[in-house]
């Protein structure tokens, strides 16, 4: 394990400044972010206050904090699994190893969703909504902060997953709205919903090599195995979409990268439904809205 060097004498500035140079040396990809969010961390200060306790010297034991944080991040641990903590749809949540650690890119499963409903009707009205393989429960608690009239389900095999969700709704009073059920998709429930979503494991076996350490190596397997070609999780869904939308309700669900037309032709190949395709801000298709074509 990497354990960077800090002077005796260092400052809170002078730590922030030294971390972001060793981690750009790693090249880690944010170093500057990583190195302020860890030193925040390690103090228990937010950034307010490291800007105002920038000249204070260390003493011994936060050098030694910081530096054993730090060798976390060397080591390619994701700087939100160290923290615990990872931001979505401006929620914090909890995240532990039995989570995907929630990406940005994933609110476009939010966005989509949301537009969606607008187009039926106003926000506040009663929503039955299902968020299959669930994790930490963002995309639930995401859609149950925007919808006040929303009762939502979320499903996993994970228990220990669920057993964070659950925390995670509790933490932002939304535990009231959210029941959470231990079994695989859609396995358990009884349709119909007003709206289904899912970000479902999609990376093909053979790729999972080559991923990233921050997510190979701290992510779940159960999230990221989408079987031999990744679409194992998609067929299952397929498989029960009309049942649990019926007719005016909408399932959005993310895709990766080139698996839009052959996730799509799964829903369409034996099935009277629309798939409609959305990007994420980089342009890439992420969300596949589906929906009866009778509604279309």
């Amino acid at each position: 394990m990497i354990i960077p060097r800090l002077e005796s004498s260092i400052s809170i500035g002078g730590a922030r400044r030294a971390l972001a140079r060793i981690f750009a040396a790693a090249g880690l990809d944010t170093p500057a972010l990583d190195a302020r969010v860890l030193i925040g961390h390690a103090l228990g200060l937010d950034h307010t206050a490291l800007v105002a306790a920038a000249e204070r010297a260390l003493d011994a034991a936060e050098r030694e904090r910081i530096a054993e944080i730090a060798s976390r991040r060397l080591a390619r641990e994701p700087v939100s699994r160290i923290v615990g903590v990872k931001e979505f749809w401006g929620l914090s949540l909890r995240v532990n190893p039995a989570v995907l650690v929630p990406r940005p890119e994933t609110e476009t499963v939010v966005t989509t969703a949301l537009a969606a409903l607008d187009h039926n009707g106003g926000r506040a009205r009663p929503l039955r909504i299902a968020d299959l393989g669930t994790g930490s429960g963002a995309l639930l608690l995401a859609l149950l902060s925007e919808l006040s009239g929303a009762i939502a389900i979320g499903t996993d095999l994970s228990v220990a997953a669920l057993a964070l969700a659950r925390e995670n709704a509790r933490q932002l009073d939304l535990a009231t709205r959210a029941v959470f059920v231990a079994c695989d998709f859609a396995a358990a429930l009884a349709g119909p919903f007003d709206l289904v979503v899912a970000n479902p494991p999609y990376v093909s076996s053979t790729e999972l090599a080559q991923l990233a350490p921050e997510v190979r190596d701290h992510d779940p397997l159960l999230a990221l195995d989408g079987g031999p070609d990744g679409l194992r999780a998609y067929r299952a869904l397929a498989a029960d979409a009309s049942r649990l939308i019926g007719a005016g309700g909408h399932m959005v669900i993310e895709v990766g990268a080139g698996q839009g037309d052959a996730v799509a032709s799964l829903f369409t190949h034996t099935q009277l439904l629309d798939v409609t395709s959305f990007p994420d801000l980089t342009g890439r298709s992420r969300a596949l809205h589906i929906r009866s074509a009778l509604d279309a």
